[in-house]
């Protein structure tokens, strides 16, 4: 117990004192909300990675998957790697810096604003985020309880409390600076963590062999072993949840505005290669750890659900006490990096999109400050209440938040970097059928799986933009050309990044 209290003091402590480290660059909006856009490629790249898998993952969604398609779940952190980081950072991470920065935008609604001349646009955009980043806020905690219940005497709502006032703390102290340095120090606790908990909890089973073997004797509906095969037993919902946690990034605010931030060219190429890889170890390596939730030792009740989120603390229930405080601190790392990417995404992106322009029109930069840091307040106090007592409908929503949100989102953004003939129309277009499948589908369920609900809200998104695109009126082929130009403006960089042209080589 000691050594696992001590853990925890040690982790907060820094976590506040990279808060106050980082308090002289959030000193004006641009250095709150995004660093200054100064911010490197570790900060970069381990913010990216931290903010997109949290608790819910590692708990959640790795037992719950883990579970249902066994060694098979490992493609979803495969898929979040190669398609959520690698992807995501090559075909969005240049030309968000770059238009963002053109366009001197700073959250995603504002984005839409200026892009397609609609300020009607930056409203509906901030009001959707509200909606769905705040029940995700809460979701955020969930992972918490039972690895708590196993580690401390310690009540689950005095937990809660106290990583959302000390998370809350450090945000509004040094902004995104500080919520980037601690992404790293995080990020870094949950690479060697679940690590070191992969390799303890496989020896307990005797061995990657001996288990993989334990695995593959579990009996299915599908196949002899099949929990231990290539594709598992169910791979067409296996391929909708990679879908969804993969592509589902591409349209997240709290994510893409962490390439608002990028510092310069070397900081793409490096922040690429350094997500990717920490997305395949931390992403891949949880899902490979609920591959083996079969023989975790969990009973399926009477009627035959399984309590999905009490998997992952069943199997490191039997660890040694270190590697618990490891875990707790793994645990707390994912959330509370997630945690203070959500709530500044939000205060800030309902401050200058909605309160703004809509109450506040001669809104100063020092008053912009504050109303931030009181909605960050408030957003914490939020998701405190709906964590500790959270109504049926928010815990559906919860599991729909991503849906809806990339499902609004991706698409417009996607094709707003690369296409100039987007209309305004289909922007509205993709708004109502990314909120409009996934929320009717919680009341109708015409998609018997939230998560395949949320795949095919993105992949309509992405079918409706251009189509409807090419049916409404084309937007000003000026003010169009004015945002594109950023894209052409000639710079010179080194040859390593960037081989001449032929006849350039005999001029040098």
């Amino acid at each position: 117990m000691v050594v696992k209290v001590l853990l925890l003091i040690i982790f907060f402590a820094v976590m506040i004192g990279v808060g106050v480290y980082a308090r002289k660059h959030a000193t004006n909006v641009n250095g709150f909300v995004l660093g200054g856009r100064s911010v490197g490629p570790w900060l970069t790249a381990f913010a990216y990675g931290t903010s997109y898998f949290s608790a819910v993952v590692f708990v959640g969604y790795a037992g719950q998957f883990g579970y249902r398609y066994g060694m098979a779940s490992t493609w979803i952190g495969i898929g979040n790697a190669l398609l959520g980081s690698l992807l995501a950072w090559v075909v969005l991470g240049r030309r968000t810096r770059i238009m963002t920065k053109h366009l001197k935008s700073m959250t995603m609604p504002d984005f839409f604003a200026k892009r397609y001349d609609s300020g009607s646009l930056r409203v509906a955009a901030s009001m959707i985020a509200f909606i769905f980043l705040i029940p995700y806020t809460a979701s955020v905690y969930n992972g918490l309880s039972n690895l708590f219940a196993i580690a401390f005497d310690v009540d689950y709502r005095v937990c809660v409390v106290v990583m959302a006032v000390l998370t809350g703390a450090y945000v509004i102290i040094g902004g995104y600076m500080a919520t980037a340095l601690n992404d790293l120090i995080q990020g870094i606790i949950m690479l060697f963590g679940i690590v070191a908990v992969i390799a303890a909890v496989l020896s307990g089973h005797g061995g990657f062999m001996t288990a993989v073997k334990e695995l593959a004797a579990v009996p299915s509906d599908v196949m002899p072993g099949a929990y231990a095969s290539f594709l598992g037993p169910d791979p067409l919902n296996l391929l909708g949840v990679v879908i969804l946690t993969s592509l589902g990034t591409w349209g997240l605010p709290q994510m893409i505005q962490k390439f608002y931030a990028i510092k310069d060219e070397k900081a793409v190429h490096t922040g690429t290669i350094i997500s990717t890889l920490f997305a395949v170890v931390v992403s891949g390596g949880c899902y490979f750890l609920g591959g083996f939730s079969q023989i975790s030792g969990v009973t399926p009740a009477a009627d035959g659900s399984v309590a999905y989120d009490t998997i992952i603390p069943t199997m490191l229930s039997s660890l040694p006490d270190i590697l618990i405080g490891i875990v707790i601190v793994l645990v707390l790392s994912a959330s509370m990096s997630t945690l203070s990417s959500l709530v500044l995404t939000s205060s800030s992106t309902l401050t200058l999109d909605f309160i703004k322009p809509l109450f506040v029109k001669d809104m100063d930069e020092t008053k912009q400050l504050v109303w931030m840091r009181i909605l960050l307040a408030f957003f914490i106090i939020l998701s405190v209440v709906i964590a500790l007592d959270p109504p049926a409908f928010i815990a559906q929503l919860m599991g729909i938040s991503w849906g809806a949100l990339a499902g609004a989102f991706l698409a417009p953004f996607l094709y707003g970097l690369y296409w100039k003939g987007v209309t305004r129309a289909a922007v509205w277009a993709s708004f109502v059928c990314g909120v409009g499948i996934t929320v009717s589908n919680m009341f109708f369920k015409y998609i018997a799986s939230p998560i395949n609900a949320g795949a095919v809200a993105m992949i309509a998104g992405l079918v409706v933009v251009p189509v409807v695109s090419l049916l409404t009126p084309k937007p000003d082929p000026e003010k169009v050309e004015g945002i594109f130009m950023c894209l052409d403006a000639k710079v010179t960089v080194e040859q390593k990044l960037a081989l001449p042209d032929e006849d350039e080589e005999g001029i040098h």
